[in-house]
């Protein structure tokens, strides 16, 4: 089959007018960006048509390193509804730079189940990733200014500041740093370091905003540090936010483009789901809800991460119904945690899904814990044999619960009809299904057991000095009632990413937690896992090319 990027490239995409006018936008109303792109302004929401419309939350099992096809499989539904009659929208998260030049490649779906056009959308796209950067940025210079200034000094403690400087790009180099260097000109000498823009505060906030000005409040309200007397900073008191939210008027707004079938795709916000919240804003949901009768969005890696965080906080702060809940499989990934060499999952391989089997179990738990009976969409692949897809369905309906083959990479939206269908038939029996993991007012530390016994399947918590201390400083500040966004590895469902399958009688560490009081959750981060990924010996962006026309190869 044809690489992704040519797939694309040979598609006949529409101008962005039409696609807008499938929702009922007027062509005056949109903010173009070029033929293809525009942005939405933010009065197309409509609260009741929100209420009204259906949404549908696609996870996955835990991943290998490549990735499940979550978002292949939220394209290919999509175009599957709209193909059965249904006025369906897909709204996914931004690329990020890091992970495209790195291992994973781009984030607009593959095969003939993807975003168009492809090769903006994972290089650079509207700008909302550089505006979110330079929003972040500004406020660390305010920092590093009222420290060196002698007028208005709020004094602050430089040995509590928290805020890091963000960059999109996989950069080890840039985790642990020292600045201020070079004389009491250039600043006050402290270390510091840098994450990854995905991770940051800002994006986090921006995709947590209702609009305009509760970004700005909520910016105002980002932690900073302590004075020298032990009294709290925010970002509104170096009178940040106003700058901070001007840097991000037009980040604020949806980008709409179009699947390779003329589905509308509204992409927005890109945190990670390991290291942030793991989904896209809230505002391109209810967009996508105000506009249409079906949504279709999805949530980073698997369902203890994004999933989670996805209905304890997303949906909390925004409100939100979710319909119905499909976990993406492969056969592929079951065999690996099923104890089968990465090399070795081309062959057929029964006994090796068969031992997988309790990693998919444990992801269909996880999601009846909040009220859903999901539907298994098993994403096939050409090294799939009909013995193993048979013999996964009907472990699906072992457990008792929906299972459909999804082809949608191979066949676009006709591959996925017969999964829309199981779609439908979800959204009817569920009109209430939702219940969150735990309650805003428990502490912190019940909140954090919750997640990890019920989600990860561990049996203790424990936690450093520092990251107790932290705790207890964040109380004090009046900020027990905010919610809990783990940081933890993607590739087990312990915090050990060695630990394949379903893990048990694990204890989860935590070594630190982040105060996100802008986003409105901490950040407890668990094991080993860094807050800015490193490229891999060989990454993408050495495949990555474009000759004198223009023409950009190697993107997947």
């Amino acid at each position: 089959m044809k690489a992704d990027i040519q797939i694309a490239q040979e598609t006949k995409i529409k101008p962005i007018v039409e696609i807008a006018k499938k929702l009922g936008i007027p062509k005056d109303e949109l903010e173009l960006y070029g033929k293809y792109k525009a942005k939405i302004p933010l009065h197309f929401i409509d609260e009741e048509k929100v209420k009204n419309a259906k949404l549908i939350l696609v996870t996955a099992i835990t991943p290998t390193p490549a990735g499940e096809g979550k978002t292949t499989t939220s394209i290919g539904l999509a175009q599957a509804l709209n193909r059965i009659g249904k006025r369906a929208t897909v709204v996914l998260r931004e690329p990020s730079l890091g992970p495209v030049f790195g291992i994973k490649g781009g984030a607009a779906g593959g095969g003939y189940s993807q975003v168009i056009p492809m090769e903006d959308i994972n290089l650079h796209f509207t700008g909302d990733m550089a505006a979110v950067e330079k929003a972040h940025n500004l406020l660390a210079a305010l920092i590093d200014n009222k420290i060196q200034s002698k007028e208005g000094r709020p004094g602050i403690d430089p040995r509590t500041i928290e805020w890091k400087r963000v960059t999109d790009m996989n950069e080890r180099s840039l985790r642990d740093i020292v600045i201020g260097l070079g004389g009491t000109t250039e600043g006050v000498p402290r270390q510091s370091g840098y994450n990854i823009t995905a991770a940051s505060e800002v994006m986090a906030t921006l995709c947590l905003s209702k609009d305009l000005m509760d970004l700005k409040e909520r910016l105002g309200n980002i932690f900073i540090a302590y004075t020298y007397d032990d009294k709290p900073v925010f970002a509104r008191d170096l009178k940040a936010q106003g700058a901070m939210a001007a840097l991000l008027k037009e980040a604020i707004m949806p980008n709409l483009v179009q699947t390779l079938e003329g589905t509308p795709a509204l992409i927005h916000g890109g945190p990670f789901a390991n290291i942030a919240q793991g989904t896209n804003s809230i505002i391109a949901t209810k967009t996508g809800l105000s506009l249409s009768d079906f949504v279709v969005t999805e949530a980073g890696f698997a369902s203890e991460l994004g999933a989670e965080k996805f209905f304890d906080i997303k949906s909390r702060v925004g409100n939100l119904q979710t319909h119905a809940v499909v976990i993406v499989a492969t056969v592929r990934a079951l065999k690996y945690h099923g104890g089968a060499k990465m090399s070795a999952l081309q062959a057929e391989d029964i006994e090796a899904l068969l031992r997988g089997f309790d990693n998919l179990d444990k992801h269909i738990e996880n999601m009846k814990c909040f009220g859903f009976s999901p539907i298994v969409a098993i994403n096939r692949f050409d090294s799939d044999t009909d013995a193993e897809l048979e013999f996964l369905s009907k472990h699906c309906k072992s457990q008792n619960v929906k299972v459909a083959i999804n082809e949608s990479w191979a066949k676009g939206g006709e591959g996925a009809v017969g999964l829309a269908e199981q779609v439908l038939e979800a959204v009817t029996d569920c009109t209430d299904c939702f219940k969150p993991l735990y309650e805003l007012s428990w502490s912190f530390e019940e909140k954090i057991d919750t997640i990890c016994r019920k989600m990860y399947g561990a049996d203790h918590v424990e936690y450093t000095v520092k990251a107790k201390t932290q705790l207890e400083k964040i109380e004090k500040l009046g900020m027990g009632n905010l919610a809990v966004c783990i940081a933890k590895t993607q590739k087990s469902l312990s915090d050990d990413q060695n630990k394949k399958g379903r893990p048990r009688g694990f204890t989860i560490k935590i070594r630190e937690v982040e105060l996100a009081s802008g986003a409105g959750f901490i950040v407890p981060v668990a094991g080993t896992i860094m807050r800015m990924p490193g490229l891999p010996n060989n990454p993408s962006a050495e495949k990555i090319d474009i000759d004198a026309n223009g023409k950009i190869t190697g993107l997947f």
